[in-house]
């Protein structure tokens, strides 16, 4: 009877013992791992994972615009239990069927730095504010001609024929902040200002860079501004321009901010640069997903906006007057890369 007792007791106990705690685990998906902008993503999700004890899967594409390794990362995270993802897609539009299975299975999804097309497809944005970053550089531009501007000789070297979300924010914020009319603010190249000389992608590469402002230059060789999607595709530009004499005289301006991008702003490769802040926006995407996991909460938008806003800053040398910005100084304490 007393044995009887003792184990029954023993049964009551196991039973009202709490639950041992569940693992939480995330995965990070960007569009590659080479990128110095994903690479320091990386970082920013594998050091706020260790510090809140999240178990963290990166994926990758092989390069940018890579859709497929993409949709089998999120398959394999929603196999392996996650209980979040953080991705930066490559095809926003086309990703959107796979972002929703992984919500259907319990999943929070948040897009970091680039938008989903469209943008409710994700149950979060952590992003800069691509528009304000090309809106930035464009009015830099613009101030650094002065009278000019009116005959300036565009080159805009773009992302991908996707026309990805990011790809279109900054396009079309630099040709509003330059002074230029938009077509449908929604995708770029149905502009009719002659000051555009035309558009070309480079798939965010210092080898597309060149190619693209090459083709550009062969259609006006006196182009004498040129955007830039990211500071990889500006450097390329540059040793395009180089390579005929033009380095000296040619605006080139750019987005990223990483430490190789405010070098180059300091040594006048690149005249000036929106600089995002990509550990940020992983870290805080990583504590999404673990206060998701512990309470259901969701991240919510930054006032007045459908996302959160993670900040940019404008790096320049040569500030100009109502355009507010940082020098080299300041935007190497901040870069990253």
């Amino acid at each position: 009877m007393n044995k009887l007792l003792l184990s029954t007791a023993m049964c009551l106990a196991v039973l009202s013992a709490p639950a041992m705690a569940q693992e939480v685990s995330a995965c990070l998906i960007t569009k590659t791992d080479t990128n110095p902008f994903f690479v320091k993503m990386r970082e920013g999700a594998e050091a706020k994972a260790a510090e809140l004890g999240v178990s963290l899967k990166s994926f990758a594409g092989k390069v940018d615009g890579d859709h497929e390794t993409q949709v089998a990362a999120i398959e394999t995270c929603i196999a392996d239990g996650a209980k979040g993802i953080l991705i930066t897609a490559s095809d926003t539009s086309a990703i959107v069927k796979s972002v929703q299975q992984a919500r259907d299975a319990g999943l929070l999804v948040i897009a970091l730095d680039t938008p989903l097309t469209p943008g409710d497809a994700a149950d979060a944005t952590f992003a800069t504010d691509n528009f304000i970053a090309g809106e930035l550089i464009g009015k830099w531009a613009a101030g650094t001609l002065g009278a000019e501007a009116a005959n300036a000789k565009i080159a805009m070297l773009d992302l991908a024929v996707s026309q990805p979300t990011v790809d279109v924010l900054r396009d079309q914020g630099f040709l509003q902040g330059f002074g230029i009319e938009l077509g449908d603010p929604n995708k770029w190249g149905d502009e009719t200002d002659p000051r555009i000389v035309g558009h070309d992608v480079t798939a965010g590469n210092e080898e597309g860079g060149r190619k693209a402002m090459e083709n550009l230059l062969a259609k006006d060789p006196m182009i004498n501004v040129v955007y830039t999607i990211n500071e990889p595709s500006a450097a390329g530009a540059y040793e395009a321009l180089k390579s005929i004499g033009r380095e000296k005289d040619v605006l080139i301006v750019s987005v990223d901010g990483g430490c190789p991008g405010v070098t180059n702003v300091k040594d006048g490769v690149i005249g000036a640069t929106s600089q995002q802040y990509p550990l940020d926006m992983a870290a805080l995407g990583v504590e999404a997903i673990k206060t998701w996991a512990d309470n259901g909460s969701k991240p919510s938008p930054t006032e007045g906006k459908d996302f959160f806003d993670t900040g940019v800053k404008l790096v320049t040398d040569a500030p100009v007057d109502g355009v507010e910005s940082i020098d080299t100084t300041k935007g190497a304490e901040l870069c990253w890369g």
